[in-house]
C-alpha cells in the first residue's frame, strides 16, 4: 500500500490548537473520492486535501468533507499552502492553485498566506421563516434579508443582531432540508447558514461568525475561510461594511480562537474578488498508508 506524506495543519491561528485544523496528504490528488472521504472521517476533521501535479497551476488541490469532494475551501487552502512552505516546496512568493471552482492565486506576505477567491456569485434569498427555524431562533435576531453567496462554496449568509443570539443558535436538522431546497441545494448539497455579528469577540476584530454543522460532519466548523470571503462579498454588497478591509474572527466560543484579514477587490457592489489572508502552524508531520483503490 503506498505512502503519503501528510501535515497536520491549524489554520488562520499562529498557535498549536487554535484556527482550524486540516491534514494535507501531499502528492495524493489521484485517490478514489470514496479513500479520501474515509481519510476525513479517521482524522475527525471537518475537510483534507490532497495535493498533485497540474498542467494550468502550480499544483493541484483536491478538497474533501467526511461525506464528499467539494470544489474549494478557504482553511483548507491556508493550511495546504503553509503545508508547502513549511516542506520547501514554494518558492518564491506566490503560488497558484488549481481547484474544482477555478484558479486560485495565493500570495505569501510575511507569515500571512492570502489568497484571492473568485468573484462572488449572489443566489436566491430565501423566505427568513425558513432561515429562522433553521437555527432555531426568532425571526427578529436576523438583521436584514439572508442571501446565498458563493465565493467558490455556497453559502446561506445570515446577520445576527448581536452575540446573544449567536451564542444561542441551534441547528434544527428537519429545518435544513427545506431551506437547501429553497436555495437550490441538488440533493447532497447541505445549506447550515453562515451566522454573522457585526462586531467582533475580541476589540480588534470588525465580525464575529458561527458555522453550525450537521453529521457525518462535525457540529461545529472553528474557522471557516470559504464563507467568511461570502460573508465579507455579501456585507460590503448591502452596505454592512464600509470599510475596504477587515478583520474576521471565527472559533472563539470553542476554545479555538482564529482571525483572517478580509480585502476588497473591486467595487463594494460587485467585487471582482475577495483576499482572505491567515496563518498557518503546522502542528504535525508523518506519513500515511492509504489504498489507491476503491474500498470493498
Amino acid at each position: 500500500m503506498p505512502e503519503f506524506q501528510f501535515d497536520w495543519v491549524d489554520a488562520f491561528t499562529d498557535r498549536p490548537f487554535g484556527g482550524n485544523g486540516c491534514a494535507v496528504v501531499h502528492g495524493g490528488a489521484h485517490l478514489p473520492e470514496e479513500v479520501a472521504c474515509a481519510y476525513v472521517r479517521e482524522t475527525s476533521l471537518v475537510e483534507c486535501t490532497f495535493t498533485g501535479p497540474s498542467d494550468i497551476a502550480d499544483v493541484k488541490v483536491r478538497y474533501f468533507l467526511a461525506s464528499r469532494e467539494i470544489p474549494f475551501a478557504g482553511h483548507p487552502t491556508i493550511a495546504t499552502v503553509a503545508a508547502m512552505r513549511d516542506r520547501g516546496l514554494i518558492s518564491g512568493q506566490r503560488i497558484t492553485l488549481e481547484t474544482a471552482a477555478g484558479i486560485v492565486p495565493v500570495e505569501l506576505d510575511g507569515d500571512q498566506i492570502v489568497m484571492q477567491q473568485v468573484a462572488p456569485h449572489f443566489g436566491p434569498c430565501p423566505d427568513l421563516e425558513l432561515v429562522a427555524a433553521a437555527i432555531n431562533l426568532p425571526e427578529a435576531a436576523i438583521l436584514g434579508q439572508p442571501q446565498l453567496v458563493s465565493t467558490g462554496l455556497p453559502f446561506c449568509i445570515t446577520v445576527l443582531k448581536d452575540q446573544d443570539s449567536l451564542r444561542a443558535a441551534r441547528l434544527n436538522a428537519a429545518a435544513i432540508a427545506p431551506l437547501g431546497e429553497a436555495l437550490g441545494a441538488d440533493g447532497q448539497d447541505v445549506m447550515e447558514p453562515f451566522l454573522v455579528t457585526l462586531e467582533g469577540f475580541t476589540r480588534i476584530g470588525d465580525t464575529f461568525s458561527r458555522l453550525l454543522m450537521l453529521p457525518p460532519s462535525p457540529p461545529e466548523d472553528p474557522f471557516t475561510g470559504s464563507a467568511t470571503g461570502a460573508m465579507a462579498a455579501y456585507l460590503w454588497r448591502h452596505g454592512l461594511m464600509t470599510k475596504p478591509s477587515f478583520i474576521a474572527e471565527q472559533g472563539h466560543l470553542m476554545g479555538r480562537p482564529g482571525q483572517a484579514h478580509v480585502s476588497l477587490v473591486g467595487r463594494p457592489d460587485a467585487p471582482d474578488g475577495i483576499r482572505v489572508g491567515g496563518k498557518g502552524f503546522v502542528l504535525m508531520r508523518g506519513s500515511v498508508d492509504l489504498p489507491e483503490a476503491p474500498l470493498d
